[in-house]
């Protein structure tokens, strides 16, 4: 009995002394297949990152497509654009619709619908590459596919923007504006003629200087250079339709239209205006606001030009003596000025009370009047 209970104490000391060593056998064993496992999973995950889709810079829609502008005409980035053009010309005689013939040499399975396609896609490749500054943008998305957005919106931009230049739409709707103001002016004038021409006053006034030139003598004419009496009418109211043009000043809105004044003209001649004034201005101020200079007969009257709110040119067609009477009454002084347009004023008042030919004319004025008219003398 005690050698079986020895035997046993034995054996477990001897499983105990053992279960050590399997256990560390058994991690060895157990080991192994675990690190098998972690490169296994490392070599799954390179494999699949592998496998995704590389950023490629060749989008649809966009410039080629799916296809490298350079390849399309079978040049190199490096190529010179005359040589770029040269491969397009080339090309295109191939694949035109109208020059492509099936079984040509070297187009061997194309069709005319093929052809067609690849005719668009060359003409596309030369369009992009021939401009310096759309192939500077495709070659940046070549070399920067990632930036998606940026490669949209480079090339929309360049597709939608205006192909003309705006310097030259300017150009042309100033030159247009000019052309429709000088038209209207001229018609103004022109409808302005045409009722002077029915104002007794100044026809007969036409005719009597007509008569004295001579223009309206009627000659006795025999055979057949007689004229009839509606031929020698007209010629009456061209002589008398001159005249009035020659002779009478018409000031205002329906004035005579002058080049000058268009605004084509304005612009080309505003930096010599615009010096002009900067130089008069100048010397304004130091003559006689620096040195108190005594005003002369020219700038009393601009003064007055300015109270009265005229242009140049309508104060350029009074009268002399209406302006000698401006400088009597020392109209440049401002308390005198009031004074002398209170007058002017209450004169009017008076004559539009008392004489209705004034209010048919101040309303003739108002609405379509051809302004102050004034009858030049010789």
């Amino acid at each position: 009995m005690s050698s079986a209970v020895s035997d046993g104490t034995a054996g477990r000391q001897t499983a105990e002394m053992a279960a050590p060593g399997e256990r560390s056998g058994g991690g060895r064993s157990t080991g192994c297949p675990r690190a098998v496992k972690s490169w296994w999973r490392l070599a799954v995950l390179l494999l699949s990152v592998s496998s995704l889709p590389a950023v490629s810079a060749l989008v649809e829609g966009l410039y080629c497509g799916k296809e490298v502008c350079y390849d399309v005409l079978g040049v190199t980035r490096e190529t010179s654009k005359s040589d770029i053009a040269r491969a397009y010309r080339q090309l295109a005689r191939r694949y035109h619709p109208d020059r492509f013939r099936p079984g040509e040499p070297g187009l061997e399975g194309e069709t005319q619908e093929s052809a067609h396609t690849k005719f668009l896609l060359i003409a596309t490749a030369y369009e992009t590459l021939k401009d310096e500054d759309t192939r500077r943008d495709y070659d940046y998305m070549l070399d920067h596919p990632e930036e998606y957005y940026q490669h949209y919106y480079a090339y929309y931009r360049r597709r939608l923007a205006p192909k003309v230049d705006v310097r030259v739409v300017v150009l042309v709707t100033i030159c247009a504006i000019s052309i429709f103001q000088y038209y209207s002016w001229h018609s103004s004038y022109n409808e302005a003629i045409n009722y002077l021409m029915t104002v007794p006053k100044y026809r007969i006034q036409a005719t009597e200087i007509a008569k004295q030139q001579g223009l309206l003598n009627r000659t006795k004419e025999k055979g057949k250079n007689r004229r009839s009496k509606e031929e020698i009418r007209e010629q009456e109211e061209e002589v008398i339709r001159d005249i009035i043009k020659n002779k009478i000043d018409i000031k205002g809105g329906y004035q005579k239209p002058n080049l000058s004044d268009i605004l084509l003209c304005q612009i080309v001649l505003f930096p010599y205006y615009l010096t002009y004034y900067v130089a008069w201005y100048v010397s304004w101020v130091y003559r006689f606001t620096i040195c108190r200079e005594e005003y002369g007969d020219e700038e009393k009257l601009y003064i007055i030009r300015r109270y009265m709110k005229l242009s140049q040119t309508q104060f350029d067609r009074l009268e002399e003596s209406t302006k000698r009477t401006f400088l009597d009454k020392q109209l440049w002084i401002k308390e005198n000025f009031e004074v002398y347009r209170k007058e002017q004023e209450e004169e009017m008042k008076v004559k539009m009370a008392t004489d209705t030919r004034m209010k048919r004319y101040r309303r003739w004025m108002k609405n379509e009047g051809p302004g102050r008219l004034t009858f030049i003398d010789d």
